[in-house]
């Protein structure tokens, strides 16, 4: 926690004073008690006292007066909040290889249900697309904040051949640039979030996409999805498809991303949920004045309650 205005702060001062000199008293109270009656005779003669509640109110009342003096210095923290104006543009392998069935029932449905989460989960003010790529790459969704017709969108993809990374990465951007009168010379902050379980077999090199994507400022997350033993049957012939990790790696670490493999349904999903909390949220230094100036005024008022109620006086 920041202060605005530090300074009151020496204000704390005081109420250490007031801690000490409501303790001085208790204590002379106790000794004067002692020396003009014994024990014994006390316990016979004297009320019963109330105990803790007797001191309670009091350090209530002075607890009330620590926070005020935090209110009065302006308190701030750091508070997590929605981006705003933010993209996603979800790009996604449809080559055959995605049919694959090391991952129950295959890559492409899991990848398809966890796509669906992630997306729904984002915030509502979120403009949200869909690329997909095999041998090209394709704006199957363009990025508004209408987040149902990219759920449907993802569910409406079918599977073909090849796998153009380089071009699925150049037709985010362009499809970013695209959004709004202001995008092209104001692009918004944007995160492309890629998965695939091959490399790059058609198309732009990917290191021509990382380069445009490095320039336009545009991290780009990759997801390799798939375990090393994956297969898919092409014509009657088993042919293994195992996730190829180095050339997402590089991508992602060229343009400031973050790189996963995921080998499962439950890690592809852990991984879209990292995704979300670390792209749908951003962490701001906002000002608490009000919050702790009204926990003081809550304090402050149990204090005379409890009081009045106890001792029928204020403290």
């Amino acid at each position: 926690m920041k202060f605005e205005q530090p300074l009151w702060l020496w204000l704390l001062l005081v109420v250490a004073a007031l801690v000490v000199a409501y303790l001085v008293a208790q204590r002379r109270r106790s000794k004067y008690a002692v020396r003009f009656a014994t024990l014994p005779m006390l316990e016979k003669v004297a009320p019963r006292r109330p105990g803790w509640r007797r001191h309670a109110p009091a350090l209530a009342f002075l607890a009330a007066m620590t926070v005020l003096t935090i209110a009065i210095a302006r308190p701030v923290t750091d508070v997590r909040v929605p981006r705003e104006r933010a993209t996603v543009v979800v790009a996604m392998d449809i080559s055959n290889s995605m049919a694959a069935t090391d991952v129950e029932p295959n890559r492409f449905e899991v990848a398809k249900q966890a796509a669906t989460e992630f997306v729904n989960d984002l915030p509502e003010q979120f403009n949200v697309g869909l690329v997909s790529f095999a041998r090209t790459a394709n704006v199957v969704a363009p990025p508004s904040t209408n987040h149902q017709a990219t759920v449907d969108a993802i569910n409406g993809l079918t599977l073909t051949d090849s796998t153009a990374i380089g071009e699925a990465v150049m037709t985010s951007l362009q499809a970013v640039r695209s959004l709004d009168a202001d995008a092209a010379q104001d692009p918004p902050p944007t995160r492309i979030v890629l998965l695939s379980d091959g490399g790059n077999t058609s198309g732009r090199p990917v290191e021509e996409a990382a380069q445009a994507a490095t320039e336009a400022g545009v991290p780009v997350s990759t997801i390799a999805y798939g375990t090393p033993e994956g297969t898919v049957d092409i014509e009657g012939r088993s042919i293994p498809v195992p996730a190829d990790t180095e050339s997402l790696r590089g991508l992602a670490e060229a343009t400031s991303g973050s790189f996963y493999a995921a080998e499962s349904d439950e890690e592809l999903r852990d991984v879209y949920s990292d995704l979300q909390s670390s792209i749908g949220w951003t962490t701001e230094e906002r000002e608490i004045t009000n919050l702790v100036a009204g926990i003081a005024l809550a304090v402050a008022l149990l204090a005379g309650l409890a009081s009045l109620l106890w001792f029928s006086r204020l403290p």
